[in-house]
């Protein structure tokens, strides 16, 4: 069936500074290529660098002229998230804009990052965490607009408090739920700790819906050699127009919650249509699992002993 056109539009962004992880592929490339297009200097930082100068000559044909760097990233070693934040920070550059997009999903196996947390709470969450707390002077210089995205996988699920790093019983599909609701409540308290510190920040969330992205593609990096079965239901019902979006409208949320002038702090952003799989992005409803501001606290405390990382308030 035809496919109804979706778009949002992007405010002059001239001048500002905007980061994005996860850039080099799917909606982040799309994400990058709307914001360069609207003027912003866009920083991508990669772990793949064959990959990010594709993405850059892809923006490039999309938006000539366009101002899009590379920097190093690999989210899943906090050293690298670190030595990105020394980087930047030896720029001096304020920080407008920051989409915290970058994921994995469903390893075959278990699987650790170099640090030894499960793969998808360590890349997806804790690398993301400690990627802020390192940006947050440039972030408050810029009075930035944070935006972390979570998944509908939030909607339900909990925080394996007693196991975080799922060493016994191991589900991947529960372990990726876990570490976006994790994401989660970290965006929303960031919320909190911007107004009561005076930081200036701006932090919301969004989700794509459903779309046919790289998150369950073939990943030879996660032991996946081929696509799964769910990506490839995903691709065909994505290109018939039937209840999920394309990489171009499931970045829609993110620009959403990162740019528009009334997007809010606290706030949920994500696709309208059915089941939020897809359609015109706009304000939702708060998913339950992240409503706890006690659970908020606990795993903002919890991640900073796991990072040995700290949120300077002064």
């Amino acid at each position: 069936m035809p496919r109804r056109t979706i778009d949002i539009t992007i405010p002059n962004l001239s001048g500002r500074r905007a980061v994005i992880t996860g850039a080099s592929d799917g909606m982040g490339l799309r994400m990058a290529a709307r914001l360069a297009a609207a003027g912003a200097e866009v920083v991508m930082p990669v772990r793949n660098a064959a990959k990010g100068k594709a993405a850059i000559d892809t923006i490039s044909g999309l938006a000539p002229g366009a101002d899009v760097t590379l920097r190093k990233l690999d989210l899943s070693s906090l050293q690298s998230v670190a030595a990105l934040g020394e980087t930047l920070r030896e720029e001096g550059r304020p920080i407008h804009i920051l989409i915290n997009n970058a994921g994995v999903m469903s390893p075959p196996s278990r699987q650790t990052t170099v640090d030894g947390f499960e793969v998808q709470f360590g890349t997806n969450y804790l690398g993301h965490f400690a990627l802020v707390a390192g940006l947050l002077p440039m972030l408050r210089d810029g009075r930035a607009r944070v935006t972390s995205q979570v998944s509908i996988a939030a909607r339900r699920g909990n925080i394996n408090w007693e196991d975080l790093n799922w060493e016994r019983n191991y589900d991947a599909m529960r372990a990726y739920s876990q570490s976006k609701i994790a994401f989660g409540l970290f965006g929303l308290e960031l919320a909190r700790r911007s107004a009561a510190h005076g930081w200036g920040i701006t932090s919301n969330l969004s989700h794509p819906g459903v779309a046919p992205t790289s998150l369950l593609a073939a990943r030879p990096e996660l032991d996946r050699s081929k696509d799964t079965p769910q990506y490839r239901v995903i691709r065909w019902l994505s290109a018939h127009g039937i209840l999920t979006g394309t990489a171009e409208t499931a970045a829609l949320p993110a620009l959403m919650a990162a740019t528009d002038p009334n997007a809010k702090p606290g706030a949920l952003y994500g696709p309208s249509g059915f089941g939020n799989l897809s359609g015109k992005p706009d304000e939702q409803k708060m998913y339950a699992p992240l409503r706890s501001v006690d659970d908020a606290a606990r795993i903002w405390q919890m991640s900073e002993e796991l990072t040995k990382t700290v949120f300077q308030t002064a």
